[in-house]
């Protein structure tokens, strides 16, 4: 069973320069009345009954849950969508993985669902006063930075890369005393 996951993919969705954020209602679990971007788990319905692509796969199913989850959340149609960035983290004693993508708005007014209790269509710097979700924030950087152009590499928090100090070829030391290799 150490190979099972929990499969989530989120989206940030484009839309005239700005990105959509969702805050989550007050009686969610996980990380209540803060901000985020929709999108949901996997779940085995979404391909299963669906033709396959050749004789053995289907194609393209995290395209297909992001459009699904937005649609249902936050009523949009999308389109274009693009690798962002994954992360992983224990939810309880299940490992989840939670897939980003980044899409551009195709259609549609918002129309929330229970989900979430308000939105906003925001820049980078709008997002920066919202309580968002640890590492959501970076997200929007590293999105802001691809779509200026610039080549974006892996998530990383920005703060990381003041407070790392080279010490030899294979190991940093952070100035707050951990370490990495």
């Amino acid at each position: 069973m150490d190979d099972k996951h929990v499969v989530a993919i989120t989206g940030v969705i484009v839309k005239d320069g700005k990105y959509l954020i969702t805050k989550r209602s007050l009686d969610k679990k996980a990380f209540p009345g803060k901000w985020t971007v929709p999108g949901g788990r996997l779940e085995v319905v979404d391909y299963i009954n669906t033709e396959k692509d050749t004789g053995d796969h289907w194609y393209n199913v995290l395209e297909k849950v992001l459009r699904r989850e937005v649609k249902e959340e936050v009523g949009l149609e999308i389109g274009n969508i693009r690798y962002l960035a994954s992360m992983t983290f224990m939810r309880g004693d299940d490992p989840a993985l939670i897939v980003s993508l980044f899409a551009d708005h195709v259609s549609g007014e918002v129309v929330l669902d229970e989900e979430s209790i308000d939105y906003r269509w925001v820049d980078l710097e709008e997002a920066r006063s919202c309580d968002l979700i640890e590492g959501i924030y970076e997200e929007l950087e590293m999105l802001d930075e691809l779509l200026r152009g610039e080549k974006i590499g892996e998530w990383k928090r920005k703060q990381d890369e003041q407070e790392v100090e080279m010490i030899g070829v294979d190991r940093f030391e952070i100035k707050n005393g951990f370490e990495r290799y």
